[in-house]
């Protein structure tokens, strides 16, 4: 990469404000969950809770985002 950012770039397009109030995030399809217990401090949990629904599957997303970040390193 060259360092250039996208509104530097004469060839791209920026992304209208409009379109990222009506944004989501996508996770990718698992291969299966299992359920499990696990003890997290209660400042984190409260801060992923307060993101609303689906603030599980939002803890499973960091989760994966550390472990292939980890994959990449070895």
């Amino acid at each position: 990469m060259d360092g250039r950012t996208a509104a530097a770039d004469p060839d791209a397009g920026m992304t209208p404000d409009a379109w990222w109030k009506h944004a989501r995030i996508a996770l990718p399809a698992s291969a299966g969950k299992a359920s499990v217990t696990i003890r997290l401090d209660r400042g984190l949990l409260d801060w992923f809770r307060k993101q609303g629904r689906g603030y599980q599957t939002k803890i499973n997303a960091v989760l994966r985002a550390f472990v292939e970040a980890q994959g990449r390193r070895s």
